[in-house]
């Protein structure tokens, strides 16, 4: 016996019935009915660019429209908890201090709450993941405000392409393997 099954691109596979048991499989109509579509994709940091923000640095932040409130509040409860506890602030080891990669996060979560191609009703978060020999994982996790695959991709995109262009804003850098340039930059050492 087999179930005969309409694929995405609208070809149909016949599949024996004990395969449906046996192994998985993938159901999109969730997905459809809920209106959004993942996204789910991850910006590999350079641990080197990781650091705290200067004085220099956090004015240029400031100018940043979607930060303003968001530094205003990080400052006020950094020198809160900083004064509570005694902490000489002038040296960076002591006490808490704003970083970029701290900021750049809270941007990009602002960025996406005022994204018009997310569903602001689905879960959207900026996360970090494991360091390890490919630099700091910082996963965006969102879901677009449609399910049609091309204007995802778009969306998806167009975020991408901008938190990469956006990143030496922040001081940081994206790791990368060595490769073409970077080897031949090396050789004019």
């Amino acid at each position: 016996h087999s179930i005969q099954v309409q694929n995405w691109d609208k070809t149909i596979t016949s599949i024996p019935t004990h395969k449906l048991i046996d192994e998985s499989f993938k159901n999109w109509k969730g997905m459809t009915q809920s209106g959004g579509r993942r996204i789910m994709r991850s910006i590999h940091l350079d641990l080197d660019s990781v650091a705290f923000l200067d004085e220099k640095m956090l004015e240029r932040m400031e100018k940043i429209g979607l930060l303003k409130d968001y530094l205003k509040q990080k400052k006020a409860e950094i020198a809160e908890h900083n004064q509570a506890q005694g902490i000489d602030e002038k040296d960076f080891v002591n006490g808490r201090h704003l970083t970029n990669i701290g900021t750049y996060r809270a941007y990009i979560d602002r960025y996406l709450q005022d994204h018009t191609g997310i569903h602001h009703g689905m879960t959207t978060m900026t996360r970090q993941l494991q360091p390890g020999a490919t630099g700091l994982p910082l996963q965006i996790y969102a879901f677009t405000n449609t399910t049609e695959w091309v204007r995802y991709e778009g969306i998806q995109s167009d975020i991408m392409d901008h938190l990469l262009s956006i990143l030496p804003e922040f001081g940081l850098r994206v790791f990368q393997y060595p490769s073409g340039n970077i080897l031949g930059s090396l050789k004019n050492l």
